[in-house]
């Protein structure tokens, strides 16, 4: 069975899907924690007894039973981890000194005195202490010469806290912290020292990611625009990148190239596991020695939450195989969800989460099945036994399966992407789907090169780092040449939103649940077929987008 063909099986979506739909209540309704633990704790004695009866009507009510416990418990496992102080609803903003650990630092423009990010509240004064533990987000004044924290420091400043607002009226930043879990605003802070410093790990993670930086950068100072992209795609240093080249991606539906994401794990994933296998290194040894280089990678650009779940699925993958055990993507992909959901809760809100899952969902339930079939209603040279082939017919065959699977699974990516544009970046852009099945090949080649060129600057050849920096520019030259002319094209994109705030949400859950139906109907023509899922998206964008600004 192929990766993408039907008969995968994921008992643990039956945990995954309640556990998902209790986190969503859990966001929309404030519900305290011991009612909802309390009905959770029922609704198990119900599944239990009717796990005990053997008649399917038991059988039923036993797995309706399971859904309701698992939903109401992860509905109130939300409320804990959120751990919003009620006592601060009626309290105005007020100065506070505060010692902070930092558990993320934005990036900024060079140059720039301020610095902003996330972290935990380490110390409080005495009439404060509600607030120790509690996520904030900070924004502090740098004193001149001062170098911004790292990662894991404890840093003292003083400022102005104030509870944000637990349903944010608009989107826009407040609605990514309110969906990230962060209660607290520390503004107009000043920075008055380091506690604190960080960790021997953090430090060592921050002068590889300064090495990083010097050997991408190798050869290439007469190409900085170039250079920057290339940054931004191998170590997702965005903030590099032009205004002008950032529209650019967005408006084009590609600007995924440029997170640490499925990507570029699954491209550095590939390269070490080959780099291994080729110093012939024993299969249990080359799988840990992959993991520890792929994790060091994701930890070393920021620790993404995109990239912490790209890590866990390829870890997933990587021992599945070296315990040499049959390849099973739906339920690697159910479980991965179900691991990251336990660790952060919050992620499931997040644009990220939703687009990063629900394109690979969507690949495995609908792209790969969708593929196989036009694979086999349209075979070249069926007239010729396959023994008689030449060269050529080998070829164009190879080329043509490429390019029908790269149609099938190109297409079921596009309706995740449609929704999800609309819905996180205000853009309907119909063009992406030919823009990226181009660009996608010609950026795992860029992240190869990028890859060898810092193996070649770590074991000493510069010259390697070199040649093969200009071989990943050339690739972004092409890549940018043929982007700016698909743009020229009317109709590749147009500013578009949802009519309310709930559709996005609502319209993606729509779409996974007729790809999952079908999957399970194996896709067959007496029930919708294929043409389902496209026809429903088609539906509610005619019904619930407004095209224009």
């Amino acid at each position: 069975m192929s990766l993408g063909g039907l008969g995968h099986r994921a008992p643990l979506l039956w945990l995954l899907l309640p556990f998902m739909a209790g986190l969503a209540a859990g966001r929309l309704v404030d519900l305290p924690a011991p009612p909802l633990l309390g009905a959770a704790g029922i609704a198990v004695f119900f599944a239990l007894l009717f796990s005990s009866w053997k008649s399917v009507a038991a059988r039923r009510a036993w797995s309706l039973a399971l859904g309701v416990a698992m939903a109401l418990a992860a509905a109130a496992y939300f409320q804990l981890r959120l751990n919003r102080p009620l006592e601060w609803s009626d309290l105005p903003p007020r100065e506070a000194r505060l010692t902070l650990l930092v558990t993320q630092v934005f990036s900024s423009s060079k140059g720039q005195n301020r610095i902003n990010g996330l972290a935990v509240v380490a110390d409080a004064a005495t009439h404060l202490r509600g607030l120790v533990n509690q996520r904030l987000y900070f924004s502090l004044t740098l004193p001149p010469g001062a170098v911004p924290p790292l990662r894991s420091a404890k840093i003292v400043a003083v400022g102005v806290v104030e509870l944000m607002p637990r349903h944010p009226a608009e989107g826009g930043f407040a609605g990514y912290l309110a969906d990230a879990g962060v209660n607290f605003k520390f503004g107009r802070g000043r920075w008055l020292g380091e506690a604190a410093p960080p960790s021997r790990y953090q430090r060592f993670c921050h002068l590889a990611e300064q090495r990083f930086e010097y050997l991408l950068d190798a050869g290439l100072s007469d190409q900085p625009a170039l250079a920057a992209i290339y940054r931004a795609m191998m170590l997702g240093q965005k903030q590099e990148m032009s205004a002008e080249q950032q529209a650019l991606f967005l408006h084009s539906g590609t600007m995924h190239l440029f997170a640490i994401s499925g990507l570029n794990i699954t491209a550095i994933a590939l390269s070490v596991q080959i780099l291994l296998a080729l110093l012939r290194v024993p299969r249990l040894a080359a799988a840990a020695a992959g993991l520890v280089t792929l994790w060091l990678y994701v930890d070393i650009t920021g620790t993404s939450p995109s990239a912490v779940r790209a890590f866990v699925m390829s870890a997933l993958f990587v021992v599945s195989f070296s315990l040499r055990r049959p390849a099973n993507p739906l339920a690697t992909l159910t479980t991965s969800a179900l691991l990251i959901l336990l660790l952060d809760p919050m992620q499931l809100f997040g644009a990220s989460f939703q687009m990063s899952y629900g394109i690979v969902a969507v690949l495995l339930l609908l792209g790969g099945p969708l593929a196989e079939t036009l694979l086999a209603r349209w075979p070249l040279f069926t007239a010729l036994p396959e023994s008689t082939w030449r060269w050529y017919h080998r070829w164009t065959n190879g080329a043509w399966r490429g390019l029908l699977g790269a149609l099938g699974i190109g297409l079921a990516s596009s309706l995740v992407s449609t929704i999800s544009g609309i819905q996180f970046f205000g853009l309907f852009t119909p063009g992406s789907l030919v823009v990226n099945l181009a660009l996608i090949p010609i950026s795992t080649f860029v992240i190869g090169a990028g890859f060898i060129s810092l193996l070649c600057g770590f074991v000493g050849f510069l010259p390697g780092s070199v040649l093969f920096n200009h071989a990943g520019i050339l690739l972004l030259w092409f890549m940018d040449r043929l982007l700016r002319t698909a743009m020229t094209v009317p109709g590749v994109y147009e500013a578009a939103r949802f009519r309310a705030a709930w559709m996005g949400p609502a319209f993606l859950a729509a779409l996974l649940a007729a790809c999952l139906a079908g999957y399970a109907w194996h896709w067959r023509r007496e029930r919708g077929g294929f043409w389902t899922p496209f026809a429903l998206t088609a539906c509610l964008i005619a019904l619930g987008v407004r095209l224009g600004a």
